[in-house]
Order: structure tokens, then sequence, then C-alpha cells
């Protein structure tokens, strides 16, 4: 068995989960998680670690920046922000006119670039008291969810012809593209909602490497030697190892999160110990 990441080309239809579950069937192996949801609607790239070993490193890969190709339709709102929800006709005012692109992405320019405050979807799967933002709306119960700082990195037209827009958007994690499309809709004065959405890229890698679900196999299954190359290393000797492996402490500093290394193999996740001393925070 390999233990490390797959990059999945998901299609349109499956949860997040259904996509694991599949996956697992395929390979014969329990031990999947993904590094971030992609809405049922949404298609392009879901990375998958696979193997007790990938899955203790999840953690070091919660905030990729990610990007997406976005299409948006104007003049209709939804109630989940994307084609899923109850999607109602918007009543525009008097002496409206339809937007011209450069208008549009003078727009995106000044209020949907870099650092700003945006408000998640009533249905998403933030916690609200404990409890799943989504959960709530299903029920009808009222669900206020604080605005929170997101970065938007690059947002730029691909195609326009009113009503539909294709944006080519770069953001941090924690962005909702289905809020961008619903803000903008807003600001233009229409009203939108989040027609279609693919990922095309989490971190450096792109949906260009990854494979469908025909083609999961566990020769595409990329090393977990590979995947943490990027990080921060150190090599260990045998008695390092020996000590570092029964969680005694070894006379070393590192910085927070360097991988150990052992026989050519990421072995564990080291934190500084105290001075002159390191820790295994994981073994993996």
């Amino acid at each position: 068995m390999r233990h490390g990441f797959l990059l999945l080309d998901k299609h349109e239809g499956p949860t997040s989960h259904d996509m694991v579950s599949a996956v697992r069937r395929t390979l014969g192996e329990r031990d999947i998680g993904h590094l971030g949801t992609l809405d049922p609607a949404a298609s392009g790239l879901l990375v998958l670690a696979v193997g007790r070993k990938a899955l203790k490193v999840v953690e070091l890969f919660r905030s990729l920046p990610k990007e997406y190709t976005a299409g948006i339709t104007f003049g209709r709102v939804s109630t989940t922000y994307d084609r899923e929800g109850v999607i109602e006709d918007v009543q525009r005012k008097p002496g409206w006119e339809v937007p011209e692109q450069a208008v549009i992405q003078r727009t995106i320019a000044d209020r949907f670039l870099g650092r700003i405050a945006q408000v998640p979807p009533a249905h998403s799967a933030v916690h609200v008291g404990g409890e799943r933002a989504y959960r709530k709306a299903r029920q009808g119960r009222g669900v206020a969810l604080a605005p929170r700082d997101v970065e938007i990195s690059r947002c730029k037209i691909l195609s326009y012809d009113f009503p539909a827009l294709t944006l080519d958007v770069a953001c941090g994690s924690g962005t909702y593209i289905r809020s961008l499309a619903h803000d903008l809709g807003a600001v233009l004065g229409c009203g939108a909602f989040l027609s279609s959405l693919r990922r095309t890229k989490v971190g450096a890698w792109s949906i260009d490497a990854a494979v469908t679900e025909e083609d999961v196999a566990w020769s595409a299954v990329l090393p977990l030697k590979d995947v943490l190359q990027s990080f921060v290393g150190v090599p260990l000797t045998d008695a390092q190892w020996e000590d570092i492996s029964h969680g005694r402490d070894i006379a070393l500093d590192v910085t927070p999160d360097t991988i150990a290394w052992h026989a050519e193999l990421p072995v564990a996740i080291l934190v500084q110990a105290g001075e002159g001393k390191a820790h295994a925070r994981k073994v993996l």
C-alpha cells in the first residue's frame, strides 16, 4: 500500500464524501479523507489523503489557496446562492441598465479583491452554536452568520454575455464563491447566483494532473515523501529515530512542524521541546 495524496477530478452530482467512499471501494483502503470539500453541484480538483500516514499530515494543508472557474447568472437569486436552491427572479429598480463588462470588472476591483469581509451562505457547513448552518436553514430556523475576512487575490472576467458571466478566481481558504456571486449581483442591483463551479487548483496541485473516478488506481497516488518535499525537513540518525519513535526528545533545534526523515522516508512532525531539544508532535 502507498500512503500519499490522490488528485481526483470530481464530477458534478456526488458529495465529497461520496467520492471518498467510491475511492475506498476501488482501492480497498478505509483510511481516506480529503483536504477540503466541493459542493455536490461543483466539479474539479478534490485532493484525497490515502492511508493512515497521509491522514496524519492533512492538517498541514488545511489553508492552501484555491483557484476556480465560476459561472454566474445575473437577474435571479437563490436561497443557497447556487443552482441547488430555490431560485427567484429579481425585481430591478426603474432605470436599471445591463452593466457593461468594464463596469463589472471595475466593481470587482473596488469591492471584491484583496482582503474583504464576506458572509458565508446560510446553507453552508459553518458551525453556528455547535450546529451546521445548513441544518438550521433547511429546518426554516433563522441563521445569522457573522462576516469573516477572506482573501481574493485574482478575479478576472473570462466571458460575459448578460445574464451569463464567467470568472477566473484565485482565493484563500475559507472563501465562498457562492457568496461572491450573490454579493456581486447585489452590488450591481440585479441579483445573481452561482450557476457552475469548477475547482482548477489547490495549492500547487492542478486539475491537469488529476484522474477521474474511472481511472483511480494505486499508481495514481502521489507518494507521501513527494508530497512533503516542500516542507522544512531534517534527516535523523538511527539513534535519533529510535528515540523519536519511543516518544523521547532528541538534541536538535527545529522550526515548527519540521518533517523528520529517516531512510529517505518522512517519519515524524517535529516541534521544539525546549532549548536545544526537539519532540515528535506526530509520528507518521
